[in-house]
C-alpha cells in the first residue's frame, strides 16, 4: 500500500519550494528523468480495465525499468477522516523488453509521458519521499528528445510513502504532518482532487529566497 498527496506549484516558486525542501528533509536533492509509459488492457485481460505503469529512470548511469500497478483507494468512514489517500499499489524490477511481454499479454500503450525534476527522500517516522516535475508529452512513440510540455507554468508536487494494512494510519499521519510545512507554498491533497494554487505563495517565497534556505525542522 502507499499514501499519496499531489498538489501543483507555480514554476516560478519552485526554487523557494526548494529551498524549503532542503531544509525540511535534511539530506541532498536527487534529479528526476522518468520515461512514464501508462498501458491499459484489453477485452481479453477481463471487464474492468486495468492501468499498468512502465517507468524508466533515465538518470541512472544505467536505466532501469520498474512496472507499477496501482489498485483502487482505500473506501468507509475511515478513509474519509484522513486527509491522505491511502491505495494499493505493486511495483517491481523489470527488464527493458517487458513492453514487449505486456503488449503479448493484451496491453495497449494509452499514453506516455516523461516527468524532469527533483526528488527528496528521507525518514520521518515512515518513508516519505517528495517529487516536483514537470510533465512533458511526447509529439511520436518514444521520441524522449522532443518531448514538448504538458503543465505550461505549472508543475507536480507528488508526496508518498509505502504503508502496510497495519500501519497505514501512522504513515498517514506523518505523510500529512509534513505536508503543513509545505501549506505556504502549495496545497496538497488526494489525488483528482484539485485545490489550486496558494493565493499567497508569492510571498512565502519572497521571504524563503531571502532568508537565504534557513528553515529547518
Amino acid at each position: 500500500m502507499e499514501c499519496v498527496v499531489q498538489g501543483i506549484i507555480e514554476t516560478q516558486h519552485v526554487e523557494a519550494l526548494e529551498i524549503l525542501l532542503q531544509g525540511l528533509c535534511g539530506v541532498q536533492r536527487e534529479r528526476l528523468r522518468v520515461h512514464e509509459l501508462c498501458l491499459k488492457s484489453g477485452p481479453n485481460l477481463g471487464v474492468v480495465t486495468s492501468d499498468v505503469r512502465l517507468l524508466c529512470d533515465l538518470d541512472q548511469p544505467d536505466p532501469t525499468w520498474t512496472v507499477k500497478h496501482v489498485g483502487g483507494a482505500m473506501r468507509g468512514a475511515g478513509a474519509d477522516q484522513i486527509s491522505v489517500m491511502v491505495r494499493t499499489m505493486i511495483e517491481s524490477k523489470v527488464s527493458k523488453n517487458s513492453l514487449r511481454m505486456f503488449y503479448a499479454l493484451g496491453y495497449k500503450l494509452d499514453h506516455e509521458l516523461l516527468k524532469v525534476g527533483f526528488a527528496f527522500h528521507f525518514q520521518r517516522t515512515a518513508h516519505i519521499s517528495v517529487s516536483v516535475s514537470s510533465v512533458n508529452k511526447m509529439p511520436k512513440v518514444h521520441a524522449i528528445d522532443e518531448a514538448v510540455p504538458v503543465t505550461h507554468g505549472m508543475q507536480i508536487v507528488d508526496v508518498t510513502a509505502p504503508a502496510t494494512p497495519e500501519n497505514y494510519s501512522e504513515v498517514a499521519a506523518a505523510v500529512s504532518s509534513f505536508c503543513e510545512f509545505l501549506a505556504p507554498l502549495v496545497h496538497l491533497s488526494k489525488p483528482f482532487i484539485s485545490t489550486g494554487v496558494v493565493p499567497t505563495a508569492a510571498a512565502a517565497a519572497a521571504s524563503l529566497m531571502s532568508d537565504g534556505g534557513g528553515t529547518t525542522l
